[in-house]
């Protein structure tokens, strides 16, 4: 059926509710509304569903929920890892409709004979990733569109290890939800009678207990912090972190911790902030403020379901710019946390001697570096969190290294094993130890930062992110891949390229001697060049938004500014910039 015959498909389906089909008669002649919302059906991709609320097949409602949720039982059922009376762990964020999607795919699961675990409230994603483990579920689920704008929400489906489901798991229940076309095919039964059958639960108070004391364990030199005097400003920005978070900092000894109150409580608009995502420097505005107010040290802040943190340190007058607090990059972050991890560790004769750290292939070179001195291995994962998660439970089933710490540019890092995704929880925790515990030397995170340059390299990074929307925009960034595929660059700001890694492909190829070999990591559309002098970059289509990413990375000798790479990634930016215009003229 084209998009129109599956729009009057709705209005006459006697399974859809009244109110949607208002909300679908309000659009009528609209054809370009009409067509967004039913071009296509919200895909369940690798990471889940993730769109726009609303009535319609390309929009998150409960009809998508249900329906997804139905195919997440049939795979179940079928899977040698469920055993009867297994269940499933749902959490949610603070987003519209959040809690009622929470509910919706318990209620199908119960259908199907399934126990389920829901939370009184929102909690934050690692949480739910800890929770899964701890009741010993067969799966799990979290609804929540991360930190995209207020009017998105979405659905991750976990797994028995406390990870999301990855291949080729991740791609049989994506199979098992593409049979479910009819919601006549999707069962469902009523909350009273879910409860009274035992199926319909709501998770202990121990799973939120337990989580803080795994959270709170990773501490390094936890004699300090009850000592210090660090002031700390945290925004959760309206989300899931806030209960957690202030929760671990007091609990560890913390005492000089101010919220931002204006985005302390959960509020599904996000009134205070155009995009709640704390790698956006708008994002701060409010918590600069009561950061100058309170004279504090340090900023955080989390993004709505808690499993991102950025943060900004203060600088004085005497800061790059003038600037009193500067802004610190995922990858700047990351480094900082795996230089205090690893070289804390290593002074209490706690370094594993098969220790290793896990990072993906678009963030930065520097953490190689550090593991290479420090006698660590390391290995790099798609761009995803949940690739560094499986890395985890297959080295605790081979017995083969010992994870450390492993963290993504875009602002996720999970210090500890007590979950299998990113944990803007421990995170948060552990940024405020490392602070406390340099500040205590005399130190700010700043002149860490620095001295690791010298000591590692000038390593530096950026991101640039084109927004393509709708039907079209699919399109246009199918396109520029295409081009890029048919026409490779051959330098990068002037750097001979040596290498292009093709995922989707599944290719290396040699550019000097056009030799091929297969790629190690699994299909993804994305495209990695490498040049000389450690200068890279790489372009893969966003699988959680309407964008298409650009990643550039170089490393320029120790007596290098801040200037000199800031030019040199501006250019390579341009490059590929001037390839994205010839596509889109």
């Amino acid at each position: 059926m084209n998009y129109k015959q599956v729009y009057k498909s709705w209005l006459d389906d006697p399974a859809i509710d009244e109110e949607t089909k208002a909300e679908l008669r309000k659009i009528d002649g609209d054809e370009k509304e009409i067509e967004d919302r039913f071009y296509r059906t919200l895909e369940f991709g690798t990471g889940g569903l993730r769109g726009v609320l609303g009535a319609g097949t390309n929009r998150m409602n409960v009809y998508t929920v249900r329906s997804a949720t139905q195919g997440l039982a049939n795979y179940i059922l079928k899977s040698d890892a469920y055993k009867p009376g297994m269940g499933v762990a749902i959490a949610h964020d603070c987003r519209r409709m959040s809690p009622e999607f929470s509910t919706e795919a318990a209620l199908v699961l119960n259908a199907n004979g399934i126990k389920t675990y829901t939370f009184e409230s929102l909690r934050p994603t690692p949480l739910l990733s800890f929770a899964v483990r701890h009741l010993g579920c067969v799966s799990g689920i979290v609804v929540t569109a991360s930190h995209n704008p207020p009017e998105y929400n979405g659905y991750k489906a976990y797994w028995s290890d406390g990870g999301q489901c990855v291949y080729p798991r991740d791609e049989d229940i994506i199979a098992e939800v593409a049979k479910v076309t009819d919601f006549g095919m999707v069962k469902t039964m009523s909350k009273p009678d879910a409860i009274s059958k035992g199926l319909f639960n709501v998770a202990p108070p121990e799973v939120d207990d337990e989580f803080i004391k795994n959270v709170t364990a990773q501490c390094l030199n936890p004699e300090i912090i009850p000592q210090s005097d660090l002031k700390i400003v945290f925004t959760p920005l309206h989300g899931a972190g806030n209960i957690s978070t202030q929760r671990a900092l007091r609990e560890v000894g913390f005492k000089n911790v101010f919220v931002v109150p204006e985005q302390e409580m959960p509020d599904e608009n996000f009134p205070t902030v155009a995009y709640p995502n704390p790698e956006d420097k708008a994002a701060f505005e409010l918590a600069l403020k009561l950061a100058a107010e309170k004279d504090a040290d340090i900023i955080i802040a989390t993004d709505p379901d808690c499993d991102r943190v950025g943060m900004a340190v203060k600088t004085g007058k005497d800061g790059r710019n003038g600037e009193d607090y500067r802004m610190i990059s995922g990858n700047q972050a990351g480094v900082l946390l795996a230089e205090y991890i690893v070289t804390q560790k290593k002074a209490q004769g706690k370094l594993p001697a098969n220790g290793i750290i896990v990072s993906t292939i678009v963030s930065t070179g520097m953490t190689r570096a550090i593991c290479e001195a420090n006698g660590l291995a390391y290995t790099e994962t798609l761009t995803g969190f949940k690739y560094i998660g499986e890395k985890i439970t297959e080295f605790e089933a081979a017995k083969s290294y010992d994870y450390v710490f492993g963290f993504e540019e875009s602002y996720g890092y999970l210090a500890g094993k007590h979950a299998r995704d990113k944990d803007a929880v421990v995170s948060s925790l552990m940024i405020c130890e490392a602070a406390a515990f340099y500040r205590a030397q005399g130190l700010s995170l700043i002149d860490v930062l620095n001295a690791a340059y010298k000591k590692y390299g000038f390593f530096h990074e950026s991101t640039v992110s084109i927004t393509l929307k709708g039907k079209d925009g699919q399109g246009n960034i199918a396109r520029i891949m295409a081009a890029l595929r048919a026409t490779p660059p051959k330098s990068l700001d002037g750097a001979k390229i040596t290498e292009i890694r093709d995922y989707k492909n599944r290719t290396v190829q040699d550019v000097a001697s056009g030799a091929i070999k297969p790629a190690e990591l699994p299909v993804s559309d994305v495209l990695h060049y490498t040049a000389e002098g450690g200068t890279w970059a790489c372009v893969r289509p966003s699988g959680t938004e309407p964008k298409i990413k650009l990643y550039f990375g170089a490393k320029l000798p120790a007596d290098a500014t801040d200037a000199d790479m800031d030019a040199k990634l501006a250019a390579m930016n341009k490059e590929f910039q001037g390839i994205v215009d010839g596509v889109l003229k």
